[in-house]
């Protein structure tokens, strides 16, 4: 099961829940039992349970309206989506911010599809379901950055290879003994390939922060462009386009991530 049917799933246990201990459900169960004692036989060929049926068939009625209701089931799937997303383990203040950001945005969209009708909201759900994929993206790169950032370990060791590297170098140099200078050239060659990887390190978090910027950046054009989508008409060819650009700022994603756990991955093995 792919996590969207997992979230629509909570959220389908969520609506059925709200409308099981609703009010208007426990008010009907409460009426019901007080006509069952009160009044169990108002006519002469009234049994007392086919109040409990009646009761049972109108709270059914109310809990199968509930489930229908497509506002209601938005309402769900948004607070389940969000629940996944425990902004407090976020700890850069600048990726907990753009995500905050990102999370307004799209409530802000899912408020233009409830004024939406027929074409225009199945359009703009189809959006915002593209939209939770770069939220999603969003998480993992604010996770990644995190990761980056608590490895105090490698920026220390940035400055100490690069210092290391410069006073071989000078020992290179001046060095006449032969297999010594050789000694020296093994230990600079190597020094470069730490640092070089150092430097990756600390390239590929540059990267994911200017890719989360730009990624709520994008996110900010979509939802000023579908809020100009009109409400009588849907321009089909706008639309895809719109949800073109954000699967390839998706890819984007993708790609910084995947690039950030290869860097990982390296400098593990180093």
């Amino acid at each position: 099961m792919s996590e969207k049917e997992l979230v629509r799933q909570r959220a389908f246990g969520a609506v059925l829940q709200r409308a099981v201990f609703s009010w208007q459900v426990g008010l009907t169960v409460v009426v019901t039992l007080l006509l069952i004692v009160l009044q169990p036989a108002p006519v002469e060929f009234w049994q007392w349970w086919f109040w409990l049926i009646g009761g049972g068939v109108t709270a059914g009625l109310f809990i199968a309206s509930n489930l229908a209701d497509p506002q209601a089931a938005q309402e769900a799937i948004a607070k389940e989506f969000e629940r996944k997303f425990n902004l407090s383990q976020i700890k850069s203040p600048v990726s907990r911010q753009h995500l905050q950001s990102a999370l307004e945005y799209r409530h802000n969209m899912l408020e233009l599809v409830k004024h939406a009708k027929g074409a225009l909201r199945v359009d703009l759900l189809q959006t915002v379901d593209a939209i939770d994929n770069q939220i999603s993206g969003m998480y993992d790169l604010a996770q990644k950055i995190d990761a980056f950032q608590s490895n105090e370990l490698a920026e220390r060791d940035r400055k100490r290879v690069g210092d290391q590297l410069d006073n071989t170098r000078i020992r290179m140099e001046r060095e006449q003994d032969p297999e010594v200078r050789r000694d020296l050239e093994r230990l600079v060659f190597q020094l470069e390939q730490q640092l070089a990887n150092l430097e990756a390190v600390a390239n590929g978090m540059k990267r994911a922060e200017i890719q989360l910027e730009t990624t709520l950046a994008t996110l900010a054009t979509v939802y000023a462009q579908m809020a100009n989508l009109g409400t009588k008409e849907v321009d089909s060819g706008k639309s895809q386009r719109l949800r073109d650009e954000i699967e390839s700022e998706v890819l984007n994603l993708q790609d910084t991530i995947d690039a950030m756990t290869e860097v990982q991955r390296q400098t593990l093995r180093r």
